[in-house]
C-alpha cells in the first residue's frame, strides 16, 4: 500500500527541496498544528483521490511560501520595518456584502489591498522577480478558471476572480492555525484549534502583509496608503486583531442569520465537494452554524470592551440598495477624502459588478439540517441588537 503524501516530515522535506534547499520555516507552532491537521484529515475527512492531491499541494505550497518569505525577510530586513498598524477591516458573517464593499473600496488608490492571486501566491516563484509576478498571476488565473469549470455554481455564491481584491484568509492559513474546516470535515483539528492561543496567526499575517506591501512598492505602486482588509475569520479573534493593529477600524456588516447561515453552509459544502467523497450537508450545517454563532457572541463581547468609535455598522440591505451611500459613510468613519474621480471609478465598478450580474444562489435551512427555532436560540441577542433594531449608518 502506498504511503499517504500527507506526512509531516515528508511535507517539510519536499518543501525544502522545492524551495532550493531553504530550511527556515519561521516562528510559530506550525509543526504541531500541521500534525494535528494531518491526523484529522486521515481519520475524519474522507478525502477523495482528487482531494488528497489538492490538500497535499495546498499544504506544500504554504510551507514553501513560508521558506521563501523568511529568506526574503532575512535578505531585506526593511520588509519587517514596513509601517502597518491602521488597517480598515471589513468584518461580518459571510454572505453579508463584504466582498462587494471591499472590491468597490479597493478601486481607491489610497488603499493597499491584496488580490486573490497575491493571497494564493504571496511569495515569488523560482525564476520570477518581485517586480514582474507574471508566473504567479498566470497560475492563479488558470486555477480560478479550472475551479469555475469544475463547479460553475460557485459564482452564484462568491464572485471568484484572481485579479480582484479578496480576503486575507489564505494568508492566515499559512500559520496552520486557521479554519481548515472550510475545506474538509476535520472536527478533531477544529476542537484542538479552539484551545490554542492564536496570537501568532496575527503576527504572521502582519509579516505577510508587510511583505506584500514591500513587493507592491517594488512594482512601483504608491506608498503610504492604508490597508483594506476583509475576513469573517476576525469575528473569532477581534481582540487579537486590535492587539496586532492598534489603530485598526472595523466595519461590521449585518444580515439576517436565516439568510447568511444556510448560504455559508452551501458555500462550505461546495468546497467540501472538491476534497471529499460524499460530504454530509447536515454535518456542514451543524458545524458552521455552531461556529458562526459562537463567533458572533465573541465579537459582540469584544466590541463591548472597545471604544465605540472603532466600529461602524452596515446593513446588507443598505449595501445592496445604496452602495455609494454606504461607501460615503465609510469614508466619513475612516476620516478619508473621497474625490470625484474615485467616486466615478467606484460607480463604474459597481455598474459592472453588481449582485444582479450573477445568478441567484438557491439554498434552504432544511437541506443543512437547520431550523428557525435553532437560529432563534443561537442568534437572539444578535438579532435584537443588529437586525430587529436595524442599526444603520
Amino acid at each position: 500500500m502506498t504511503a499517504s503524501p500527507l506526512n509531516l516530515d515528508n511535507l517539510l522535506a519536499e518543501a525544502s527541496a522545492r524551495a532550493q534547499g531553504l530550511s527556515d520555516f519561521g516562528p510559530g507552532n506550525y509543526r504541531e498544528a500541521l500534525q494535528v491537521l494531518i491526523d484529522s484529515l486521515h481519520a475524519e475527512a474522507d478525502l477523495s483521490e482528487q482531494g488528497l492531491a489538492l490538500m497535499h499541494e495546498k499544504l506544500l505550497g504554504q510551507l514553501v511560501n513560508r521558506l521563501v518569505i523568511e529568506d526574503y525577510c532575512r535578505r531585506y530586513p526593511e520588509i519587517e520595518q514596513q509601517v502597518l498598524d491602521n488597517p480598515l477591516v471589513i468584518v461580518g458573517l459571510p454572505r453579508t456584502g463584504t466582498t462587494l464593499l471591499q472590491r468597490a473600496l479597493a478601486v481607491d488608490p489610497q488603499f493597499h489591498s491584496a488580490s486573490w492571486w497575491e493571497t494564493r501566491y504571496p511569495a515569488p516563484l523560482p525564476s520570477e522577480t518581485v517586480e514582474q509576478p507574471r508566473l504567479r498571476t498566470e497560475r492563479a488565473c488558470a486555477e480560478v478558471a479550472a475551479m469555475l469549470e469544475y463547479m460553475p455554481q460557485i459564482l452564484s455564491i462568491h464572485p471568484l476572480d484572481a485579479m480582484q481584491a479578496d480576503e486575507e484568509f489564505m494568508l492566515m492559513e499559512h500559520s496552520f492555525l486557521c479554519a481548515m474546516d472550510s475545506y474538509a470535515n476535520v472536527p478533531s483539528y477544529t476542537a484542538w484549534l479552539d484551545r490554542q492561543d492564536q496570537s501568532e496567526v496575527y503576527a504572521y499575517l502582519k509579516k505577510m502583509l508587510q511583505f506584500l506591501q514591500w513587493q507592491q512598492q517594488r512594482r512601483g505602486l504608491s506608498t503610504g496608503r492604508r490597508w483594506l482588509l476583509k475576513s469573517p475569520q476576525h469575528l473569532h479573534t477581534l481582540e487579537l486583531l486590535f492587539k496586532t493593529f492598534p489603530r485598526a477600524q472595523v466595519i461590521l456588516t449585518h444580515r439576517e442569520p436565516g439568510k447568511t447561515i444556510p448560504s455559508i453552509a452551501s458555500f462550505v459544502h461546495t468546497l467540501w465537494q472538491m476534497y471529499s467523497e460524499n460530504p454530509d450537508a447536515r454535518q456542514v450545517g451543524a458545524q458552521w452554524n455552531a461556529r458562526m454563532a459562537r463567533a458572533i457572541r465573541h465579537s459582540m463581547a469584544v466590541r463591548a470592551d472597545q471604544p465605540a468609535e472603532r466600529f461602524l455598522d452596515v446593513q446588507f440591505e443598505n449595501t445592496l440598495s445604496d452602495p455609494l451611500g454606504v461607501i460615503e459613510g465609510i469614508y466619513r468613519f475612516a476620516n478619508l477624502p473621497l474625490g470625484d474621480e474615485v467616486r466615478t471609478a467606484m460607480s463604474d465598478w459597481l455598474a459592472q459588478n453588481g449582485r444582479d450580474k450573477r445568478a441567484a444562489h438557491a439554498y434552504s435551512l432544511e437541506q443543512f439540517g437547520l431550523s428557525e427555532p435553532q437560529l432563534e436560540q443561537d442568534y437572539a441577542a444578535y438579532r435584537a441588537r443588529h437586525i430587529n433594531a436595524q442599526t444603520r449608518i
